[in-house]
């Protein structure tokens, strides 16, 4: 048997990492500025994060939902108030994708209604709901395609009012920072004004922070960089278990639950919760949101003076780069001849970096130098 060929792969194989450095079978290093798709928040193996997990291996794994697990409500305390959102309620999955369904189908139980608006440019999971919500036709199969959710123009309040006026529209679902679209940072005007034609339509407000959230920005969301704004979820996944599968929402507290409304099998089990925690306490101890604020500003500052750059895009260490080229050849050239990683977007002349909260300066600094370098070359020839 041989794998379903779905993914276009580095000629690579990892076989250590440690921090933000990955080294392959024959024993080369790299500079890991990807993190796995924004995964890879605290750094690979870090001891904080092994202990917690052997830890909890020592006691116990695995057990269902349908016993206490003590562990759930000691990080959702953490998370809380760790997030700033301590009044809200926290429920437990496995994926990005899976907290992007159950907060449509939450949105969905508390309004009576069907429809949802998401943006263009948008991406948010491959399940049934996610990726009917999703800007790439590509991915969307017959049988997602729903009629009443609308993909509507970014920035664009006037197509959002228009399609609320319907009254059939249960949720507006949008990114915290669009990630596979190139970093697109929403202004706090269309955020703001999202909230509230929300409110004034009896419409819920999504915010998906599963790429953009957990200290990515400098901020533990994304949308927090916009003063004011309290969406009634907000999704969560990748940066939360830094490599454990665990996704979450966060319930606005006007939400009601009740028995049997959503649920999951593997979600908020003793690992990923274990594997969250210690994400959280490495986070608040080593202080990395301030640390990703620091470095990316520099990171910025130092790209803007290397020529063939186009557009930088993003906050904190969420960021996009447009080249006056195509960025394929540039990012293999990375690394085959620099031995660094980097990510794709839907933009050919875009790279996304999405590096461990905790790289060191000294990391950044080689990528910029080998990115001059390359685009230097590439001019002169």
């Amino acid at each position: 048997m041989k794998l379903f060929d779905v993914y276009p792969l580095i000629p690579v194989t990892i076989a250590k990492a440690d921090g933000s450095k990955l080294w392959d079978d024959q024993g080369q290093e790299y500079i890991d500025l990807y993190g796995g798709h924004a995964v890879i928040s605290i750094g690979h193996t870090h001891p904080h994060y092994l202990k917690r997990i052997k830890d909890q291996l020592d006691q116990i794994a695995f057990y269902s939902n349908s016993i206490q697990i003590p562990i759930q409500q000691e990080y959702a305390e953490k998370l809380g108030k760790l997030s700033g959102y301590p009044e809200y309620e926290l429920f437990l999955c496995n994926s990005g994708a899976e907290a992007n369904e159950n907060a449509i189908k939450l949105a969905s139980f508390s309004t009576g209604k069907s429809g949802f608006i998401a943006f263009s440019g948008s991406f948010h999971g491959r399940t049934s709901g996610a990726v009917a919500l999703t800007d790439n036709p590509k991915i969307v199969a017959p049988c997602n395609a729903r009629e009443d959710f609308h993909i509507l123009h970014w920035e664009d309040l006037h197509a959002v009012q228009k399609a609320l006026k319907s009254n059939t529209i249960a949720g507006i679902i949008i990114e915290g920072i669009q990630g596979v679209n190139g970093i697109q940072v929403p202004s706090s005007e269309f955020l703001l004004g999202l909230a509230s034609l929300a409110h004034q339509y009896g419409a819920k407000l999504i915010l998906d922070e599963v790429q953009s959230g957990f200290g990515r920005t400098g901020k533990f969301f994304a949308h927090q960089h916009v003063a004011g704004l309290k969406p009634d979820i907000i999704s969560m996944a990748k940066g939360m278990g830094n490599g454990f599968p665990i996704g979450g929402i966060l319930i606005s507290p006007e939400f009601k639950a009740t028995f049997g409304l959503l649920g999951t099998t593997f979600g908020g089990n003793h690992l990923a919760c274990a594997a969250g925690l210690a994400v959280l306490e490495v986070i608040e101890k080593e202080n990395l949101m301030e640390n990703v604020t620091t470095l990316g500003e520099k990171l910025v500052e130092a790209l803007k003076q290397i020529p063939g750059i186009t557009a930088i895009r993003g906050n904190g260490l969420i960021i996009g780069i447009d080249l006056n080229r195509e960025a394929g050849p540039v990012r293999s050239e990375l690394v085959k001849k620099y031995h660094m990683f980097t990510g794709s977007a839907a933009g050919k002349n875009t790279i996304r970096l999405l590096p461990p909260l905790n790289i060191e300066w000294n990391q950044l600094n080689s990528f910029i130098s080998a990115l001059k370098e390359i685009l230097s070359q590439s001019h002169s020839s």
